[in-house]
């Protein structure tokens, strides 16, 4: 049967460590120089050596040749402690996971008196220290603080806060540390060398990531690697598969997604993601290292050279693409809002959902009010418009006594097209770098909205009923249906001016049309250059009133406007009902002559006498009193009081 790789390959002395020459090189020294304690403490994370140092620091002291950092690996002592040896007596390792009570600290301090049967020191070695109960701690306690002279302590523990700090304070601390990428991938190319076993090169990153930095983890992970391996080595293609971490092609994919602004390609790799069997927990965590590492490689060009970063070579020439595609906030604002999407994944049930949410937070900067959502819409604007991210060059003089005074923006309302005047001189150019045409501006005209929408509602609602006609210069021309909305519009284009400069920079105006609906690009007609429009004719003012024609009569002339008539016209009493009619003249009213009585009815619009003769609106009791007045000849003498 084959010796797991994490057994096999221990360290043997001081000088095998690695990653923990902080630990190492002092403890050699003072075997050096004899100046050594009866008790220490090693902590740290796991698998990163505390163990296995406390067995070294026990065969340097029995060693017959020591106390020495190098033992010579030949006596009765080094052959015992050595990683494939049978143990010594004089070397009690115990667990304080399962022997951490107080009865089993009695029974060490009882034993802890016998001097060693056949070595130097009789070393006591408790791991998982932490374990201890204060009560097995405070059994020890005398026996730590004075120890017999052959007796030596070591602690080792991951949690060393959890020791009591009575027996803290009579230990020496050395604490160990996790083992950095760049030393511990050349050990493992070197244990594969030993195993002659091929390893594809992208293999090892994967290793070290799993591993985290422990060598135990590391060490195992490239054991299951091997055992899983055909004639032809270990392949990419099934590390991936059997670590399942995310297939780095997927990342890329992703990260050019971001960089585009393209929510269909990110949608679609995160299908990917999901019908591969991927765990979307996983993928976002390996898509928030990725983002660390462009943060790192925009930061650091050498930070390969430095240890930062450790990728193969073709995946850092596509990082580097990658990380000039990006802008320092924008970087930092996704890796946040994955972070923050990564704990809200704990416990969820539909991981899925929440890493497309996330996706969709990444893609919208415009939703998020915060300073690091601005800075992004700020790079993605110079980088839609080709501007570099230095500062802008100062302006020729010829340039500036070209350039007109600007003022704030001044809302202009068109009710009609006029013919546009010849340039008599080259038109300004705009006040933002980029040429800004109108497809420009639709393209982002969502953007705007969503801004305005922020601020004012009602301003929102009117600019999503307009249409980008134009830009010219830097006056961006809206087309809108009815002129009440143009007018409303352009009385308050603050919001609009300030919506624009977020998108776009620079000193924008708005000046709205009416017209009917131009949501195309097709710009609203003017007249052809050297042609007026056709005149309106006037209004008619004409106050003549029409007069009905009647049957059997001419079509009657146009007359003046009747006057209000006598009392003793309106009568026609019995000559009405014999048939002859009679007509009376007008008569002019007390007031004067010309006085019209009927201003405000249209022109046939006004009441008509029997006669033809216009006459005053009457009321329903003035029309009742007219008709008794005909048909009976009565008067009206007076009002009834019903009281």
């Amino acid at each position: 049967m084959a010796l797991a790789l994490y057994r096999k390959y221990r360290p043997r002395t001081f000088a095998e460590v690695i990653g923990q020459e902080h630990v190492t090189e002092p403890l050699s020294q003072a075997l050096r120089s004899g100046r050594l304690h009866h008790a220490y403490l090693f902590s740290g994370p796991r698998g990163c050596g505390k163990t296995s140092s406390a067995r070294i620091l026990a065969r340097s002291l029995n060693c017959e040749k020591g106390p020495t950092p190098d033992p010579c690996g030949e006596c009765e002592s080094c052959r015992s402690l050595a990683p494939d040896g049978l143990g010594s007596i004089d070397v009690i390792e115990i667990d304080a996971a399962s022997h951490g009570g107080v009865d089993d600290a009695r029974d060490l301090r009882e034993r802890a008196f016998f001097a060693p049967v056949a070595s130097r020191y009789k070393v006591y070695v408790i791991d998982e220290a932490h374990m201890v109960s204060t009560q097995g701690f405070n059994a020890l306690l005398k026996l730590v603080e004075e120890p017999p002279e052959y007796v030596k302590f070591v602690f080792a523990t991951t949690e060393p806060e959890k020791v009591l700090g009575t027996i803290k304070s009579r230990t020496h601390h050395y604490p160990f540390r996790l083992i950095p990428p760049g030393v511990l991938r050349p050990y493992l190319e070197e244990l594969c060398a030993r195993e002659e076993v091929a390893v594809e090169p992208a293999v090892f990153p994967l290793v070290v990531r799993a591993g985290g930095g422990s060598a135990r983890d590391s060490l195992s992970v490239l054991d299951q690697l091997i055992a899983g391996a055909g004639p032809e080595g270990v392949r990419y293609s099934r590390a991936v598969a059997l670590l399942g971490v995310t297939d780095v092609a997927l990342i890329d994919e992703m990260c050019d997604a971001l960089a585009a602004g393209d929510g269909a390609a990110a949608y679609a790799t995160i299908d990917r993601v999901a019908e591969a069997g991927h765990e979307p927990r996983r993928f976002a965590s390996d898509l928030l290292e990725r983002l660390r590492d462009l943060i790192v490689l925009q930061q650091v060009p050498d930070a390969v050279s430095k240890g930062l970063l450790d990728a193969p070579t073709d995946q850092l020439d596509r990082m580097s693409t990658q990380a000039a595609r990006f802008g320092p906030a924008s970087l930092s604002r996704m890796a946040d809002i994955v972070h923050n999407g990564l704990v809200e994944m704990r416990g969820t049930t539909a991981p899925r959902l929440l890493l497309e949410l996330v996706t969709a937070r990444m893609l919208l900067p415009g939703v998020d009010d915060s300073a690091g959502a601005l800075l992004h819409r700020l790079e993605r604007m110079e980088r839609r418009l080709g501007a570099a991210p230095s500062a802008p060059e100062p302006a020729s003089t010829e340039d500036v006594s070209h350039e007109p005074a600007r003022s704030e923006p001044a809302p202009v309302v068109e009710t009609r097209p006029e013919p546009p005047a010849a340039p008599s001189e080259p038109p300004t150019p705009p006040p933002v770098s980029g040429a800004i045409d109108a497809s420009a501006v639709r393209r982002v005209w969502d953007e705007v909205l969503s801004i305005v929408a922020r601020k004012s509602k009602r301003i929102a609602a009117l600019a999503r009923d307009a249409t980008v006609r134009d830009v010219e210069g830097n006056t961006v021309v809206l087309v809108l249906r009815h002129q009440v909305h143009a007018e409303m519009l352009a009385a308050t284009p603050d919001l609009l001016v300030e919506a624009m400069y977020e998108v776009f920079g620079g000193s924008w105006q708005i000046r709205c049309t009416f017209g009917g609906d131009q949501r195309g690009s097709t710009p609203a007609l003017v007249p052809p250059q050297g042609r007026t429009p056709d005149p309106v004719p006037p209004a008619e003012t004409d106050t003549e009133w029409p007069t009905p024609a009647r049957p059997g009569e001419p079509e009657p002339e146009a007359i003046a406007p009747p006057k209000k008539k006598a009392p003793a016209a309106r009568k026609s009493k019995a000559a009405g009902r014999a048939g002859t009619r009679t007509q009376a003249a007008p008569e002019p009213a007390p007031d004067g002559p010309g006085q019209d009585l009927y201003e405000g009815f249209d022109p046939g619009d006004e009441p008509v006498d029997e006669d033809g003769t216009a006459s005053a609106r009457q009321t329903s009791e003035q029309q009742a009193l007219t008709l008794l007045q005909e048909a009976f000849d009565a008067e009206k003498i007076g009002e009834v009081d019903h009281r």
